[in-house]
């Protein structure tokens, strides 16, 4: 098993890192995501709108099909039109039609309207960008993160349903790779890492692992070579569209928090980080003003935190802070670092040899 293929498929980027175990060689990319070139995609094409295929992140693509909808016909499939929103009267409400995904692929045939297929691995991207690093198009192992909400039952709310499904979780066993899938093991509510695994099936590989994206983010954040020495440590990865801060004991996560990033300044985020550590944290205080959620299992207080790793495209947030700060780079790049939680987590589930995230 030497082959790994890594991809973090965000709201601003697809970060890839492929691993070769034998040389211990990896190589990476960073390049558009798959929402924002599929609305790019979208928005190019004149008239009528036919969205078939999965669910991905929605973001700029639904302000673009609403938008559209309001002067054209726009018709989606159910699958796709998850997209949007789990709640299919609400997409409906926006002038948008949806259909069954049978009656979508009938509805290709007639001419009538441009044709785009949702999904948040754009197979011919991946091969051009693995092809561009000059290694075989062939892998042992693909792991892949996003980030998933589930979809609640009714009366629960989505940021609520996804803080339960990690609590479930790690209130049994508390650790971030504890949150790594195996294709054939993903809850059935998380609808878009199952889509995911559905289609990594079209790549060239023998297993395919999934992961929340927030998750990955803290395990790869913490795999600087800079924390790997310390026990107690704070992680923040400031992303294009959420940013989440953890606290490490060890290999043991106590505890995190989650925002938008666009809803965050640097004096409450400072305060969040301290709080965390201290275990002054809510969960249901952080949603009423407008966060994703907080979980808090123990503190071991912000005066024993040993180092503050922080990473993520948006991180120059933090640049006025008055807290003591490490910009943290495994592998040597800010921008891996989901890809290098996800690949740390398949190592330990599959009892691999450490590797020195340098």
């Amino acid at each position: 098993m030497n082959r790994f293929l890594m991809l973090d498929v965000g709201a601003g980027t697809l970060d890839v890192l492929y691993y070769d175990e034998k040389s211990d060689l990896h190589y990476k990319a960073v390049v558009k995501s798959p929402i924002q070139h599929i609305a790019e995609t979208a928005a190019s094409l004149p008239g009528n709108l036919l969205i078939t295929g999965n669910e991905m992140g929605g973001g700029p693509l639904s302000n673009i099909l609403r938008q559209r909808a309001q002067s054209a016909e726009v018709v989606m499939s159910v699958s796709a039109a998850a997209t949007l929103n789990h709640n299919l009267k609400k997409v409906r409400s926006w002038g948008i039609k949806v259909i069954e995904d049978g009656e979508a692929e009938e509805f290709k045939h007639s001419g009538t309207y441009h044709t785009l297929t949702t999904g948040d691995l754009e197979l011919e991207r991946i091969k051009a960008i693995i092809d561009g690093l000059g290694v075989p198009f062939s892998f042992d192992v693909v792991g892949i993160c996003a980030q998933d909400h589930g979809v609640p039952p009714l009366g629960v709310s989505h940021l609520d349903f996804r803080h339960q499904i990690f609590e479930k979780t790690l209130d049994q066993n508390p650790f971030p790779h504890d949150l790594l899938y195996k294709a054939d093991e993903i809850p059935r509510a998380l609808n878009r890492l199952t889509s995911i695994a559905k289609s990594a099936r079209r790549l060239p590989v023998e297993e395919i692992y999934v992961m929340d994206s927030g998750m990955a983010a803290v395990l790869g954040a913490s795999m600087d070579i800079r924390a790997r020495a310390k026990e107690r440590v704070l992680t923040l990865d400031v992303a294009t569209s959420h940013t989440i801060g953890a606290a490490l004991d060890g290999e043991e996560i106590v505890g995190f928090f989650e925002y938008h990033t666009r809803d965050i300044d640097i004096k409450r985020l400072e305060a969040l980080v301290r709080d965390l550590a201290d275990g002054k944290l809510d969960h249901k205080q952080i949603i009423a003003e407008g966060g994703h959620g907080a979980y808090i299992r123990r503190a071991f207080g912000f005066e024993s935190a040993e180092i503050i790793i922080a990473t993520g495209p948006k991180r120059k947030l933090l640049e006025t802070s008055n807290l003591s700060i490490v910009y943290g780079a495994p592998f040597g790049d800010n921008m891996l670092t989901g890809t290098i939680g996800v690949f740390e987590a398949i190592r330990r589930r599959k009892g691999l040899k450490p590797i020195w995230y340098r």
